[in-house]
């Protein structure tokens, strides 16, 4: 896919109705030679729109429109490539966990968590958090209702729980991981919310602050070198649940299987939440998606698809067995 048209994808298929802002920008990319030009001298990785808008932003330009855009990039070119090549798409969206919650729920309790991709281990605390489904009374922590509330549409029958998971061990593994504890780098996070995303930012700022009070065991490295190694430290008679919400699809193939035939043979449980592609040899059967314009996730409990979300965690279409 050429640099165009994945601007373009992107306007059409990930921003269209989730942030006007990245759409015009988006759409404004993929039809301006010159920022293509810059865009496409980055590494093959680091040409992300994600990634490049979040760069923009981070240096000074949050939101407006195109032109303005146009020229705050071309005008601060030299440090926002910079960021550029030494950040990630890093999102550590809390309200996944919506989406993670009713597998979570139903397996042997307690849980030790090990999440792989796991940027500043946000993830790592569903238990802390509380949860609207749809319509449904909002479900709360033991201690009370948690300032990070995730906030869930549904449509299926999805087995919300009617309590969280007990975790007693947490730990995450990153190529570079992120640090609650450092304000850059909190920054950093804040700045890959899309402009318009309010809701998400106080979310995010919320579950920041629950996990500066106790914070994740994170490993730096390659998951496919670690993955093996951390789940060992898992403590006896908690149930393994290796986990990961978009994170695959920033690996080649080859790396996938691997991954998948290492965790396919420890103990516990394995949740996925990611592109089908990942899961390609086990979605071609499933029902097609309610909206097919949109970008979503496959939801799997150890390699069998149960549901489909969107990549926020913004809603879940159930499909599986109740």
């Amino acid at each position: 896919m050429d640099t165009s048209e994945l601007y373009q994808r992107f306007a059409s298929t990930e921003a269209r109705g989730e942030s006007p802002c990245y759409e015009r920008w988006a759409e404004g990319v993929a039809g301006d030679p010159e920022l293509l030009r810059l865009i496409e001298a980055l590494p093959d990785p680091k040409r992300q729109p994600n990634l490049v808008f979040a760069a923009v932003r981070y240096h000074g330009y949050e939101s407006g429109p195109f032109a303005g855009f146009r020229m705050y990039l071309l005008d601060h070119w030299a440090e926002i490539r910079e960021t550029v090549l030494v950040r990630r798409t890093q999102t550590n969206e809390a309200g996944r966990c919506a989406v993670l919650l009713p597998l979570l729920a139903r397996l042997p309790q307690p849980l030790a968590l090990l999440e792989v991709g796991t940027s500043a281990g946000l993830c790592l605390y569903p238990d802390r958090y509380s949860y609207r489904y749809g319509d449904l009374p909002q479900l709360d922590p033991p201690a009370g209702p948690s300032a990070a509330v995730a906030v869930c549409a549904i449509d299926g029958p999805v087995p919300v729980p009617d309590r969280l998971p007990e975790v007693v061990w947490r730990a995450g593994i990153d190529l570079n991981p992120l640090d609650v504890t450092n304000d850059e780098d909190v920054r950093w996070l804040r700045t890959l919310v899309w402009p318009e995303h309010d809701a998400r930012r106080a979310r995010l700022a919320a579950a920041v602050e629950i996990a500066r009070a106790d914070p994740p065991r994170l490993t730096a490295g390659d998951l496919n070198e670690h993955v093996a190694a951390v789940a060992g430290e898992a403590p006896p008679g908690a149930t393994l649940v290796i986990f990961h919400c978009s994170a695959l699809a920033y690996l080649k193939p080859p790396e996938w299987a691997a991954f998948i035939a290492t965790v396919s043979g420890l103990p516990g449980h394995w949740i996925s939440n990611e592109v089908p592609e990942v899961l390609a040899g086990n979605v071609d059967s499933l029902p097609p998606p309610q909206n097919r314009g949109t970008l979503y996730n496959v939801l799997a409990l150890d390699g069998t698809p149960v549901a489909y979300s969107r990549p926020h965690g913004q809603s879940l279409e159930w499909f599986g067995v109740r």
